[in-house]
Parts: C-alpha cells; structure tokens; sequence
C-alpha cells in the first residue's frame, strides 16, 4: 500500500515526504544538515546527544529532528543562531568529558564528534572532566581482553548506540549496559566483567555503530604494516569476499562499488608478496560440509546440519547451547583453511628448503569485513594458521597511511595462485543465505542430482533479520537464520531438530556484508546494495559451483584425496568445546604446548598445578615447572609443514578428553579444576592434569 504524501518547510525550501518521515528525513530531503551522533538509520533513535534540535514554528521548544514525526505544514528552521549556540555548548561539554586523544586514536579521520568540532572549528571551553564514578572503580573505562574488541570508555560520548546494537533490537546479546545516573553515567560490561569472560560472541556491531573511538576492532594494522616495511618475511594476505565490495567505501565510492582489482594492486603496493583469494578456500569449504551433509543424511540422528564459517556463531554455540555442538559442521572457516594450506601444505613447500625443512613459514595476513575472526585465528588447534587478521577498515587505514591513492589504482588486477582461483559459489558466501546457496548447488551434484532445482535459491536470500526456509527437492528442508537474534528466535523450541536437514547462521544481519569490520555507514540500504554487488559477481562467474573449481579439484588429486579423508580432516576440519568445559581446558593447554608458549600455559593454570606426563618428563609440580618444561625441555617447535599439533578426538561428549597426537598415537587425560580469585573475579584454572596412555586404557 502505498503511502500518502505530505508537503513542508525546511529552511524556506518546500520538501514532500511520505507521511511516517521524522524531522531528519524533511532536513535531509532539503539538502540541509543538521549533526547527529546518536542517531543510526537500522537502530532506534533516542535523542540522547540533543546535537539535531531544530526549531519548527509554533511549537515553544526546539524539538529532536530525529525522533520528531514531520507533520503537513510545517515550517522547520535548522540554523538560527540559538540552535548554533546550543550545538556549539553541547560540543564543548563533550570535549569537557573527552580525552585529547586524537592523534594516537584508531578512528581518527572518521570520528564524528572529531570531524564535528573540526567542521566548526568550536574550542574548548571548560575545564576536563573524567567520565566515570569515582564511587565506582569497578566500572573500567579501559578493557584489551578481548582479542577482538577493544574497549575504551574514557571516549565514550553516552549515544547509547553500542547498548543498541547488543540489546533488543540488535544482536540481542545484553553484553553492554548503562550503569549509574547522571554525570556519572556511563557504559559498562555485564557485571562489570573483562568483556573476555562475557558471553560477548566478538560479532563486532557495537564497533559498527560506535561514532567515537570507545569501542574499536583489536588493531593489529599497525604490527602488519611494519612487517610488510621490513620485508623480511614472505608474506602472504588472503581477501573475504565482502571486502572487495565495502572497501571500495572508504574511499568515497558509492556503496556496491566492486573493487576487486583496485584491492587487489593495493595490497601488492603495500608490500604483500602473494595476494589470494579466501573464495579459493570457500570453495572448499563447500566441498567438505557439502560432503559432511551428505554423509549425516545417512544416520538422520545427527541432522540437520549446522554451518561452521561464522565464529560469532561458533562462540555463541560454545557460550550458550553446547548441546548444539553435535551437530555444528566440523569444517574449519574459509578463513582457517587458507591460513593452513598456506603455511602447513604444498604452497609453504614450494617456497623454498627452509619452508619445506620447518625452519621458516610464511607470514599470513586476512583481510575480513568480521572482528570475530581475530578471534577464531586464535582458537585452540587453529592459533598460528593466520598469523594477524585486519578488518575492511584497518585495510584502508594501511592504505591512506602509504599514501596510495586507491581510486586511481587500475581495476584490471588477478589473484595469485596456487590458492586464488575461485567460483561464484564461493562470491556470494559474503552474503547471508549464501552458504546455504552455495552448499545446495554441490550437493545435489553431489547426490546425482543436478537436475533437481535452480542453480540459484532466492528464497533464502535478503539482508533482513528473518528465518527463512526452502524445501530442496531430492534432500530436504533448509533453512537461513540472518542475524543471531534470528537464531535465538529459531530454537527456542526443538521443532528445528525435525523440520530441517541444514540450517545457515550468520550472527551478523546481512551476513558478512554486515559484519563488524565493515565500513560505517548511514545509509539505510547500504547492506541491499552491497547484496546486490556480491550476487553480480556470481552470476558473471564463469564457474559457479564448487566442484568445477579446477584448483580445488588439483588439490584435491594431489594432496587431500578427497573430502572428508584423513589428510582433508588434518587441515581442513576442527573440534569444539563448551566454553570453561573439562574438554575445553585441555584443548587450550595442548594448544599451548604444541606452540611452546608457557606463559600462555601458566594463565591456564593454578599455581601449585600438576602434570602428569606419563612420559621422560615425568610429573611436574607447579605452574612455574611446567612453564619451564614447555619453554626448555621440549624440542622447538617446527614450523610450515613440519608443525606438529596434538588434536582432541571428535566427540560428542564434552568429558571425552581423548588426545590423538601428531603421529597417529592415541592418548586420553584426566582433569582436575579448581577456581581462583585473580583481581576480584574468580576464575577456572587447571589444578592437576594427568596422561593417560592408550595402553593402560584397555
């Protein structure tokens, strides 16, 4: 139904709109500005920052254009000289409670308050005062503990927009709250915890919507770019598919703008010495979990299927519904199998003696539009693959820092290979429904049943927050959740467990095109035009399904046999943990061991801790012998292909502690916990860890 239409005045300028439109949308229709900070198009407006009041004739007090409804007749005016007054006072109490930060601040250049007071040039005008409640040193202002996200509320100007993007009508997660009243307002973690030890999932839309720098991605740009200076290393960057499209963003293109070639002469102007491409690894991403789904549709009891490439999903699952993990798809992320190939296969070999020998390995950077994969690049069984991982905004930070001018750069630009040959299956992973997509074509194939549907299955594309289904002819019922508050809503009954044979999570809305790297923006349909870009990208591919991956069938011939296999479940799949579980405790040391980290180990442990090694080592007593042990008692550790892991056995029990090590031998542990006081907060450490040889088991 169509809506009916209304006239106006703003700034003497007549502007129609239809009836439902607030103050805002009549400025903007004019042409006018008026400054926002607390005001995002996809998340309710409170208009808490009050820099957006306009005055509107016969009305005796300035009214916010962002939550104002626009009425027939109106007379706005944007820019008297009260309003100008007001907004210039506002700023000021804003700089009054903000620190002098800018020139060290990861979002200098596209902070709005900083590019509000630079736009005016207003001064400051009181003296400092710090945010915060002196009556509440529990509430920190500072927080790293999260390798994803970063928190520093010193910055924090109270829009409320990150308390959006985690509550109700955004990922619905509660992490972030508001605590105390008035000056000493601010915002804090749920019972004031390090945000590491929350049930925050890293998804990253707090820092989406954050107009400031008080919530940023971990910024590891900086450490990638003096590496790349040096030129020491061979390195290595692979692209997500939702970067070559966003980024082109950051540079003042029109959203949906596809910039693949231009990225691509960027990255090798910044240094790098082979660009690929993730979509090599989605392809094969699609060959294992296609197979995987397959293989489950044989034994119905351990459908449906859930998909594994989203690890804002993945840590919601280990948070809060562990007993979900039976039936989370053991493929590793496009990302980590990349990362694998690139270090720990035939590539890493091919670059010389050293690589091949152990002594060397590449430097592997990933550029992903999501803060959750400098997470997953950290997962027990998984840390080191990716050695540092840059969101789409820190790829442009690095970008205008050497001065490139990426506009100007040609779009004529092709990956390398061995790893950057791609299909459009592997395009459209970006997008949420994709996977799903993407999968179903392979599948059917695989099944014998090309013929069965379409190659594409819009019903189970579109960037709103929804659950969508599709029945699949020849296999059976799917479905896409798009957003995690979409999955919540799913399984808040157990119907899922019968009604479906798949179902698709992407924790953010729209997929990866909404992730939480991605740039900012205010335009509302930004997500639909970036779909629209990514879906272009498949339907021009020459190849659009998995399988006629000529590079992943190569590699498949020559080194992993075929999907599912022993050496395929060695690089490609991975095992899961509920989170402070007796398996996950192990999973962390071990991962701690294989990497010779002992520092990393003692944080595992308490400090009058046991091991039992059941081995030349014997038993070591005490967190400070075993850090020794793992720093100078065990061989170094090789590198490439010769790293060696210890892997967790595939089960569904989270008490199986069974260990199969790099040479095929298999063992099993037993555990003790026990809990500490670190810092005010209790914390689960390791109390005494015993090995358990196979032999002594049967």
């Amino acid at each position: 139904m169509q809506k009916q239409m209304m006239t106006l005045t703003v700034n003497g300028r007549e502007v129609e709109l239809a009836e439902g439109s607030t103050l805002l949308d009549a400025v903007r229709a004019a042409g006018a500005q008026v400054p926002t900070l607390c005001h995002h198009p996809r998340l309710p407006s409170h208009a808490v920052c009050r820099m957006c009041l306009v005055e509107v004739k016969g009305r005796t007090r300035p009214q916010a254009a962002c939550v104002t409804p626009a009425r027939t007749g109106d007379v706005v005016d944007t820019d008297s000289d009260a309003l100008r007054a007001f907004r210039e006072a506002n700023a000021q109490w804003l700089l009054a409670r903000h620190p002098n930060d800018c020139m060290r601040c990861e979002v200098s250049g596209s902070c709005a308050l900083q590019n509000l007071i630079h736009e005016h040039q207003w001064q400051e005008r009181w003296e400092k005062v710090p945010i915060g409640s002196p009556q509440h040193p529990e509430h920190r202002l500072h927080d790293h503990t999260s390798p994803g996200i970063w928190m520093d509320f010193s910055k924090c100007i109270e829009c409320g927009l990150c308390v959006e993007a985690c509550g109700e009508h955004g990922q619905q997660q509660f992490v972030i709250g508001f605590a105390e009243r008035g000056a000493e307002r601010q915002p804090v973690t749920v019972f004031d915890q390090d945000l590491a030890d929350t049930s925050c999932i890293s998804c990253g839309q707090c820092t989406l919507v954050c107009p400031v720098g008080a919530l940023i991605e971990a910024p590891h740009w900086h450490e990638v770019l003096n590496r790349l200076d040096a030129r020491r290393d061979v390195a290595v960057v692979q692209v997500a598919p939702a970067t070559r499209i966003a980024i082109s963003e950051e540079f003042g293109m029109p959203a949906g703008t596809i910039s693949t070639g231009r990225m691509i002469n960027a990255l090798r102007a910044l240094g790098f010495d082979y660009v690929f491409d993730t979509n090599f690894a989605a392809d094969l991403t699609i060959m294992e979990e296609a197979s995987e789904l397959l293989g489950r549709l044989q034994n119905p009891s351990e459908l449906p299927l859930f998909t594994s490439c989203c690890p804002g999903w993945v840590n919601w699952v280990e948070i809060n519904r562990p007993d979900l993990l039976p039936h989370l798809s053991s493929t590793k992320s496009p990302q980590q199998m990349h990362g694998a190939l690139s270090k720990r296969a035939a590539f890493a070999r091919s670059l010389g003696p050293e690589f091949a020998e152990g002594r060397r390995e590449p430097y592997v950077v990933s550029v992903m539009p999501c803060t959750a994969k400098k997470d997953e690049a950290l997962r027990p069984g998984q840390r080191g693959d990716v050695d540092r991982v840059l969101t789409t905004r820190e790829l442009a930070r690095m970008i205008r820092a050497r001065g490139i001018a990426f506009n100007a750069l040609p779009e004529e630009g092709v990956f390398d290979n061995p790893l950057g040959a791609s299909t459009g299956a592997a395009q459209i992973f970006g997008s949420s429904g994709g996977v799903m997509e993407a999968m179903l074509r392979t599948a059917l194939h695989m099944a014998g049943n090309d013929q069965a549907g379409a190659l594409e299955w819009t019903r189970l594309r579109g960037v709103d927050r929804a659950i969508k289904t599709a029945e699949i002819p020849g296999l059976g019922r799917v479905a896409i959740c798009n957003g995690i508050a979409s999955a919540q809503q799913l399984l808040q009954t157990d119907d899922w467990r019968q009604e479906f044979i798949a179902i698709e999570v992407m924790a953010c809305v729209g997929g990866c095109l909404g992730g939480g790297g991605e740039p900012k923006s205010m335009d509302p349909l930004v997500l639909e035009k970036r779909m629209k870009a990514v879906y272009a990208i498949d339907q021009k591919a020459p190849r659009r399904r998995s399988f006629e991956n000529p590079q992943v069938q190569a590699l498949y011939a020559s080194e992993l046999g075929e999907p599912n296999s022993d050496e395929a479940r060695r690089l490609l799949h991975t095992s899961y943990a509920p989170r402070h579980s007796r398996r996950d405790f192990p999973m962390r040391f071990l991962d701690c061991v294989d990497r010779r980290d002992g520092s990393g180990a003692t944080r595992l442990l308490h400090p009058d801790a046991v091991w039992e090694t059941a081995g030349p080592f014997g038993e070591l007593r005490g967190a400070t012998a075993i850090q020794a042990c793992i720093n100078l008692q065990l061989p170094p550790r090789q590198s490439g292909p010769s790293y060696a892991r210890l892997r967790m056995q595939p089960s569904n029990d989270p008490d199986d502690l069974s260990i199969i090590a790099p040479n095929g031998e298999r063992c099993r542990f037993e555990i003790e916990l026990d809990t500490l006081l670190d810092a005010g907060q209790s914390k689960t450490v390791i109390r005494r860890l015993v090995r358990v040889v196979q032999a002594e088991t049967q």
